[in-house]
């Protein structure tokens, strides 16, 4: 019954922002590490982003700059806000939480799409 929603991915415009989140059940969430990563047709899945259970950031050079996770442990739920869009972006973005190699999960993924 571990459940983890995104929302937000849309189509959006070069140049644009875009926060997502990641809504999570059936977890213990403050205890997660969560990550965001996304994947691009005919390319690996990429980790973009983490916050560890004490809300130490990293992020891929690929993104550093533009992108910026965060956590609301009270609403158990996790953010990537997304600024300077770029064509390059466009992927299917998915939302992790990671304890050990039993407890990881996924969620569905949602698309965003940078195109003008």
């Amino acid at each position: 019954q571990v459940q983890l929603v995104e929302s937000g991915g849309t189509l959006v415009q070069p140049g644009g922002s875009l926060s997502l989140s990641c809504a999570a059940s059936g977890i213990i969430f403050r205890l997660y590490t969560m990550n965001w990563y996304r994947q691009a047709p005919g390319k690996q899945r990429e980790l973009l982003a983490a916050i560890t259970s004490g809300s130490s950031t990293n992020c891929a050079d690929s993104v550093k700059g533009r992108f910026t996770i965060s956590r609301d442990n009270a609403k158990n739920t996790v953010f990537l806000q997304m600024n300077s869009l770029k064509p390059e972006d466009t992927a299917v973005y998915y939302c992790n939480a990671f304890l050990s190699d039993r407890l990881n999960y996924w969620g569905q993924g949602t698309q965003v799409t940078v195109s003008s």
